[in-house]
């Protein structure tokens, strides 16, 4: 499949795309290829394997993970451990509009996610109101330029500066995504898709190390949103799994892009979080979309731009039901409203949460739950499929 063109204003500079919010400028992600869990896993599960002398992550043979888990209970940041019920609550994605107005809020659940590269700046009113956001909130960094799964490996002038907000925010959580963004010194204003191959795979997992050593901390990685199903070795589910398990990063769900992936490619919803390895998923994100302007409702777009679906809210039902309370953020890009009318919207995804904190917890029906006592030289999630077991999708758009 050929990727989708660069739209309007890419920018290509020595140090990555600095102060640049590609979802501002692209309205969404970039069109990914189709993506999902299509039917039941075959094969067994894969055991954990730790040498006394271990192999780069991107090396290591498909289907043979770290296997260190996770999930919500094991990402540590500036406000410590995030344990199963959340330090955390549902957040908001901050905008230079709405600064103010958070400011001023005093819901003790509350934080906002900045992304990385509009604050890729050596000083100016941005990034003094991030700092005093920062003093009474928890901070999550969103990344978007990172081209993590490239053909090139992360810039390191993209890594460093990364690096410096990192060290200065202490953000609560640090997150990118499994898509790609630059190729022969050009960026584009897109996340575009990979292909869901075992060289991919590795490549990824490379990405995701270096941009993990680099800032000295664990990360999230989030799935794309899905335009078109193409040939692929794996399913998302299992290729997102496999990167995780290799490379020691967590999992970012973006409800929305499962959502549309299976409304435009024809996926199960369900099915795909139930593959998910819920074990790593340390945050979930959730935002609305809007049809496309040609093709109506047979192209959903991952605009952030209108209010969140009902469907997209029983998708997070779900997924709180099996995986148990995680950190949720709403974002919203594009035709802001009112902030008042964010907090409403965010405070339908905190009761979601403080329900599914109440309901007794049916333990063996909670994929996502950790069990302390288990350490990462074995894998509690039942069920992990080896590459070579997987099937291959044969649909080519």
């Amino acid at each position: 499949m050929s990727a989708a063109p660069a739209r309007p204003g890419a920018m290509s500079t020595a140090g990555g795309p600095a102060a640049v919010n590609r979802r501002d400028m692209t309205g969404g992600h970039g069109r990914a290829g189709g993506g999902g869990a299509s039917g039941p896993s075959r094969g067994a599960r894969a055991s954990a394997h730790r040498g006394s002398s271990p192999r780069p992550a991107s090396e290591r043979p498909i289907g043979i993970a770290d296997a260190d888990p996770i999930g919500a209970a094991g990402l540590i940041g500036a406000a410590g451990p995030i344990g199963a019920a959340g330090a955390i609550g549902a957040g908001l994605g901050l905008k230079q509009p709405h600064v103010e107005s958070a400011l001023a809020q005093r819901e003790s659940s509350l934080w906002f996610e900045v992304h990385t590269e509009n604050y890729m700046v050596a000083g100016g009113p941005r990034l003094a109101r991030l700092r005093k956001v920062r003093e009474s909130f928890p901070v999550s960094f969103h990344g978007v330029g990172a081209s993590l799964g490239g053909p090139a490996p992360p810039e390191p002038g993209h890594l460093s500066a990364v690096k410096r907000l990192v060290e200065e925010f202490e953000p609560v959580l640090v997150s990118e995504h499994a898509v790609w963004s630059r190729a022969d010194g050009v960026w584009f204003a897109d996340l575009l898709p990979l292909p869901r191959t075992g060289d991919v795979v590795r490549r990824l997992v490379e990405g995701v190390d270096r941009y993990q050593g680099a800032i000295g901390r664990r990360i999230l990685l989030e799935n794309p949103a899905n335009y078109l199903p193409f040939v692929s070795e794996m399913d998302e589910p299992d290729f997102l799994n496999e990167v995780a398990g290799r490379s020691g990063c967590g999992l970012l769900l973006d409800l929305n892009n499962v959502y549309l992936s299976a409304r435009n490619c024809g996926i199960d919803p369900e099915r795909y979080v139930e593959t998910l390895a819920g074990d790593r998923v340390g945050e979930i994100h959730i935002a609305g979309f809007e049809a496309d302007e040609n093709l109506g409702d047979a192209l959903l777009i991952d605009t952030h731009a209108a209010p969140v679906s009902e469907a997209v809210w029983d998708l997070l039902d779900f997924t709180l039901a099996r995986l148990g309370p995680r950190p949720v953020l709403l974002e919203r890009d594009g035709k802001l409203p009112s902030f008042a009318d964010l907090m409403e919207e965010r405070h339908r995804a905190e009761t979601a949460r403080a329900l599914v904190q109440r309901l007794p917890d049916p333990g063996h029906e909670r994929t996502g739950a950790l069990d302390p006592e288990r350490t990462g030289a074995s894998d509690p999630r039942p069920e992990r499929t080896m590459a070579s077991d997987l099937p291959t999708e044969r649909t080519v758009a």
